[in-house]
């Protein structure tokens, strides 16, 4: 049959003298253009789900924000009580040279800020007594009185809290009750007033802190903390003498390494370094710093965004 209709074809083609096209080519023709306008409409189709999609989500990025904004303003507020002689000179001196430099440092993170993924910021040191957390309540205390950002401060030696000592507070429950229960909710947060800070305590300090920490609920709750707040100052035990830090260091954005002259050897300096994460690490913050000279044998080991610092120490 179709070799009939070819002659018959070729014959008109003949007589008329006008060629006419391959019916089955035609077909094919119909056929590509019925599948690319199929495409068309199926790709056109996704792309319009996709930006529901995205509109949806985003929707639901701004409820969840919102919902944790309104959670914090429900949060317990504590009235601190500071001794004027203590070492948080960020309240209690506020124009003297130790507040003055950690000024200057919450100005270096905010620009860090702008060119990395830089909110979770962990503070500890080689090894005890070398001023880790007088720099972490220093520092948060900084950061929140700057441009009202909403910032928390994490009591995360959970050996040896200081802070509710520091502040004048009383007992409170924190991280270690919260790693302890089966609550799905986050751990409690209290409002100081005065310093205008969050604050997440330790609690009370537990027979097991490093098994705690690694149950993987610490990596849960730091992941919803990180959307109500602009910053996280967390304070860690120290480097050298347990693991504790290790954790810790895994799940923030930066670090910083307070040393204290006179009393860090420099191979101890050395070895903290060494033990952490040369991507995170921010700089070393040099404590009760009577010399501001670059002969200081600090200068050797120090990365190039280091910083120096003058207060006493406190733990």
């Amino acid at each position: 049959m179709s070799r009939i209709f070819e002659a018959l074809q070729r014959s008109d083609s003949e007589q008329s003298g006008i060629e006419f096209p391959n019916p089955e080519s035609i077909a094919t023709q119909l056929l590509q253009a019925a599948e690319e306008a199929t495409v068309r409409a199926a790709e056109q189709a996704i792309e319009h789900a996709a930006l529901l999609a995205d509109g949806q989500a985003a929707q639901q990025a701004t409820a969840r924000v919102s919902a944790n904004v309104r959670e914090l303003a429900t949060s317990q507020i504590l009235q601190v009580s500071i001794s004027p002689n203590s070492r948080l000179v960020s309240l209690t001196n506020p124009e003297s040279l130790g507040a003055e430099k950690f000024r200057f440092l919450g100005v270096r993170l905010r620009q860090l800020q702008q060119v990395r993924s830089l909110k979770k910021v962990l503070i500890t040191s080689t090894i005890p007594e070398e001023g880790k957390s007088m720099v972490s309540a220093n520092l948060a205390v900084t950061l929140a009185r700057k441009h009202q950002q909403r910032v928390l401060l994490i009591e995360g030696d959970l050996r040896r809290p200081v802070f509710v000592q520091q502040f004048g507070l009383g007992k409170l429950v924190g991280l270690s009750e919260w790693l302890k229960s089966d609550a799905g909710t986050q751990p409690t947060i209290y409002h100081l007033e005065g310093p205008g800070l969050w604050f997440l305590p330790a609690g009370r300090p537990p027979d097991n802190p490093l098994e705690l920490m690694q149950s993987g609920r610490l990596s849960q709750v730091l992941n919803q903390l990180n959307v109500q707040f602009d910053w996280i100052v967390i304070d860690s035990p120290p480097v050298l003498p347990l693991a504790d830090t290790s954790v810790w260091t895994r799940l923030v954005d930066g670090v910083f390494l307070v040393a204290r002259e006179g009393k860090t050897e420099k191979k101890q300096l050395q070895r903290g370094l060494e033990a952490l994460d040369q991507s995170k690490l921010l700089g070393v913050i040099l404590n009760s710093c009577t010399n501001t000279d670059h002969t200081n044998y600090y200068q050797r080991y120090r990365p190039a965004t280091s910083l120096r610092d003058t207060p006493s120490v406190d733990k």
